[in-house]
């Protein structure tokens, strides 16, 4: 696992809640490693739309964005940001 700084992954515990919702390890440490390990993705790719999802992750953000309610739809927005930076 690599090193991260503390910022980074203190701004990773924000997306617990959506990690735990996409099936997915929700430590700080793990989502940084996540993000780390997709990004950069291009401006040109929907989020729900990049291949590292599964079928029921790509169908639970594109369900949550069309609900438009936070916090999902805050926490998929950034967290489509981070994977963009």
């Amino acid at each position: 696992m690599s090193a991260h700084n503390p910022e980074f992954i203190e701004q990773c515990a924000s997306f617990t809640d959506l990690f735990l919702q996409l099936g997915l390890p929700s430590e700080p440490q793990e989502i940084a490693e996540f993000i780390t390990q997709h990004r950069p993705l291009p401006d040109t790719v929907l989020l729900p739309d990049a291949s590292f999802w599964n079928t029921a992750q790509a169908q639970f953000l594109r369900e949550q964005r069309q609900l438009d309610e936070p916090p999902f739809n805050m926490l998929i927005d950034q967290l489509s940001e981070a994977l963009r930076a």
